[in-house]
């Protein structure tokens, strides 16, 4: 999010609402054109009647409030025709390469229903009760690469400005939260056109879009290895490189004291109704105010040689690991040139070439040195293999079970890669040390995938995630917060193990401000509280 919303504003990328379209309770369609130096995208978008009956975040979900689709270019009048009689289907639609991203979202019935009402009432409505929620509307699901005949990423792999990963669904995303803006002003409007005062610049800002995460984000992580290494590797090396400085500028020591109080605010603010989490965010407030103090002016850190990795170390010592991943984001948020030129780095362009003359002793060697972590899992211990993975036909996404409990074990994801690594291991004592694996896998088929990942674990080694997946203490919910975190959301808000809340484009510029020398200063949002109010 934050590198989309620095390259518009280098760019001077520009959005105009093309028509909307819309009745007096906000059904119809709209479009908008986002024009870049190079093309232009646009997001056709279509707000339906949803009835309460139906309403629900699930992805077995088969009507929403609205539904989009993000277009390569202008669509002319037979485009959009196609895409209203498609795009609200979603799964059940079919689309065409025009087409990159496709996505839907519903209301939060309770804020949209407050701010509306507010507006056409001629008051503002109440920041507190706006951060409490931070979206009118939250995605269920942002869909891309080819799915359902929408181009493959490799149409526009190429293209500077959707290089990185997930550029077009970010896009897409920033531009719904603009599309749910106009949409609840619409409403206020219409409903009272005399009294209706449109919202507050500095509320707008505030309001972010919702995304509901679940379980069938967990598996991505394991299944798309090489990517997350990437994503690992650039951010412990842009982290490197600026604790290996001697000493910040003025004005960098600066960012960092101000984002940090911010930070502080930011936490205090976030209140979630899970106690785990809510204890560990209890923690993280009480860990900030402890390295506020140490980086303080009056302390003089930042004069010391090498300040940053005295702090990283001084973190580590003393603060919990929530409070440690903060202070990470936090040391980089005055260096973002260093995270930018790392951006080309962050896809995947090439698959890992397998050898099938390595020998076993050879391949045995790589098990034994990358994975002393899964071969110290003990299998024996039913506690160790309590939970199994698959992918549900009923619900459309991969669910997880009990494996002594339910059936459908036999039919569990390759997921399990402690456990697969073991019995590999144990099968390739019993093969000749210069056998080659080629002939092993001739007769082992079974493990071809997991040839695959000690292959690319020997050349990643952010690349896997060092649990057992299938074990009593493994907790989705941390897989989910990883790959979110790197997108940007904030405000996590867990409901259980298994799916979690978080708001996303939080405190970002609107379209009219992308120009604005505080593009880049919102990444730890938090509410206004008057009229000099403003992002530090």
């Amino acid at each position: 999010m934050r590198q989309l919303i620095r390259r518009m504003n280098h760019e001077n990328w520009h959005i105009k609402q093309e028509f909307f379209l819309l009745n007096d309770e906000g059904h119809g369609k709209a479009l908008y054109i986002v024009s870049t130096p190079k093309r232009s995208y646009s997001l056709v978008c279509f707000s339906h009647y949803l009835e309460p009956n139906r309403r629900t975040d699930r992805v077995i979900a088969d009507a929403w409030d609205a539904t989009f689709s993000l277009f390569d270019g202008k669509p002319c009048h037979s485009d959009i025709n196609r895409l209203e009689s498609q795009t609200p289907l979603q799964e059940a639609g079919r689309f065409h390469a025009s087409e990159l991203v496709m996505s839907r979202a519903n209301k939060s019935l309770r804020l949209f229903d407050y701010v509306m009402n507010s507006l056409a009432s001629g008051t503002q409505p109440k920041a507190d009760v706006i951060n409490e929620i931070g979206y009118l509307m939250r995605t269920t699901a942002v869909y891309a690469n080819g799915k359902f005949g929408m181009a493959d990423r490799t149409n526009y792999a190429n293209r500077s400005e959707l290089m990185q990963p997930y550029q077009a669904e970010m896009l897409t995303v920033y531009m719904i939260r603009k599309f749910s803006l106009d949409l609840v002003e619409h409403v206020a409007q219409r409903k009272n056109c005399r009294k209706f005062v449109p919202l507050d610049r500095r509320l707008k800002r505030h309001i972010g879009i919702g995304n509901a995460t679940g379980l069938g984000m967990a598996p991505f992580l394991v299944s798309h290895p090489v990517l997350i290494h990437n994503w690992f590797h650039a951010r412990e090396t842009a982290l490197a490189s600026i604790r290996s400085l001697e000493a910040p500028t003025p004005n960098q020591a600066n960012i960092f004291q101000k984002q940090i109080k911010q930070a502080a605010l930011h936490i205090s603010e976030w209140n979630i109704e899970d106690k785990a989490y809510m204890a560990n965010i209890t923690a993280l407030e009480n860990d900030v105010r402890f390295l506020i103090e140490r980086t303080s002016k009056q302390t003089k850190f930042f004069e010391q040689p090498r300040p940053w990795d005295t702090l990283y170390k001084m973190a580590v010592d003393n603060v919990c690991i929530e409070a440690q991943e903060l202070l990470v984001s936090l040391i980089l948020e005055p260096y973002p040139e260093y995270t930018d030129k790392l951006a080309h780095t962050l896809h995947v362009d090439r698959e890992i070439p397998f050898d099938p003359s390595m020998s076993v002793v050879e391949f045995c060697s790589l098990i034994d040195h990358h994975y002393s972590w899964a071969l110290a899992v003990n299998f024996n211990d039913l506690r160790q293999s309590k939970y199994f993975w698959y992918y549900s036909t009923e619900k459309i996404e991969p669910r997880r079970g009990m494996r002594r409990e339910e059936i459908g074990a036999d039919k569990e994801m390759q997921i399990a890669v402690a456990r697969d690594i073991q019995s590999m291991r144990e099968k390739l004592q019993s093969a000749k040390n210069q056998e080659i694996m080629a002939v092993f896998l001739l007769r082992h088929p079974e493990f071809r995938h997991i040839v695959k990942r000690v292959l690319i674990r020997a050349q990643h080694e952010y690349s896997e995630i060092q649990d057992n997946m299938i074990g009593e203490k493994c907790r989705p919910i941390d897989i989910l917060r990883c790959k979110l975190a790197f997108f940007g959301a904030t405000k996590f808000d867990p409901k259980s193990d298994l799916w979690t809340r978080v708001t996303m484009f939080q405190g970002a510029p609107l379209d009219d401000e992308l120009s604005r020398d505080d593009k880049d200063n919102w990444g730890f949002p938090i509410k206004p509280v008057s009229k000099c109010y403003k992002y530090l």
